[in-house]
């Protein structure tokens, strides 16, 4: 018994990671209409770029984590200046194109330019561990945990309650009847590109204490993508749901099938539920299917 709480505690805590990391991807739908598949090249860019600054004599955590936060959204900015905000209006293969083709110019700069790589962000937190009624917890992973859930719980209210995130919400439902009623697209495409840079850049570094080391950052968008899906595209309390469900069954599956197939098993549940979910609602969870009058 203490050994199945114990996978579903850790299955619990990578889930608050994971749905910090979804919800980047959310925010570029729900913003801008566009599914973003170089999310996990994004976080390995926000995650080498704090390694980065960490390196700089003088600068000190606040100082990288600004850096890494300026440049990264930046980088956000100047891609949907040049790129995503042409796309409005296309075909929705062709954004996913341009994303894929991003991700691998990222996947092959990035170490290049920043050698320092996302592992040394992984000193930022103790390593320590608490045991509670046996369960023994990283303390690492707790705070990861908690800042995940808060990060969460403030893009939700934003989504929720701002005019930003309202408009954010119409411009993804259809671009020109929002531009008709006098939201400016361009500058709302802006901000949900930005606001996914900084989210991305603060779930690959939680991602680093979860995992140890960075390791995995940038594929962290394939295991986000079976989430976004399970849960739907366009709901927060869906990715939620997704995250946590998605992994806690991966932790079990590890823990309980792994070592009986010989490894791998965990890896590719999460896609076994996706091609599952996709049979039975293909608009996910609690996402809203798509209503189109001919």
């Amino acid at each position: 018994m203490l050994f199945f709480v114990s996978l579903l505690v850790e299955g619990l805590l990578a889930g608050a990671v994971y749905a910090l990391f979804a919800l980047a991807f959310v925010v570029v739908y729900k913003g801008s209409g566009m599914i973003n598949f170089a999310l996990g090249e994004w976080a390995m860019l926000g995650t080498g770029l704090v390694a980065t600054g960490l390196s700089v004599p003088g600068l000190g955590v606040v100082g990288a984590a600004g850096f890494a936060a300026t440049v990264s959204v930046a980088a956000a900015l100047s891609f949907n200046r040049v790129v995503t905000r042409r796309l409005v209006g296309r075909p929705l293969i062709s954004a996913i194109m341009v994303t894929l083709g991003l991700g691998m110019v990222l996947r092959g700069a990035v170490p290049l330019l920043l050698p320092a790589g996302p592992a040394a962000a992984a000193a930022l937190l103790a390593t320590d561990t608490v045991t509670v009624h046996g369960v023994a917890l990283a303390t690492g992973k707790l705070a990861s945990a908690v800042a995940a859930m808060v990060s969460v719980a403030m893009v939700a209210a934003f989504f929720r309650w701002s005019r930003t995130g309202l408009a954010l919400r119409a411009i993804a439902d259809d671009p020109r009847s929002a531009a008709a009623v006098g939201v400016d697209v361009d500058r709302h495409f802006a901000i949900a590109w930005g606001l996914m840079a900084v989210i991305a850049l603060l779930a690959g570094v939680l991602w680093t204490f979860v995992a140890g080391s960075g390791f995995g950052v940038a594929l962290l968008g394939l295991k986000v993508f079976p989430i976004v899906i399970v849960g739907g595209l366009d709901s927060i309390v869906g990715t939620l749901v997704g995250a946590f469900g998605l992994g806690v069954l991966e932790s079990l599956a590890a823990g309980y099938l792994d070592p009986i197939v010989g490894g791998g098993f965990s890896g590719i549940a999460a896609y076994l539920v996706l091609i599952a979910t996709l049979c039975v609602r293909p608009h996910g969870l609690l996402g809203r299917p798509r209503v189109e009058r001919v």
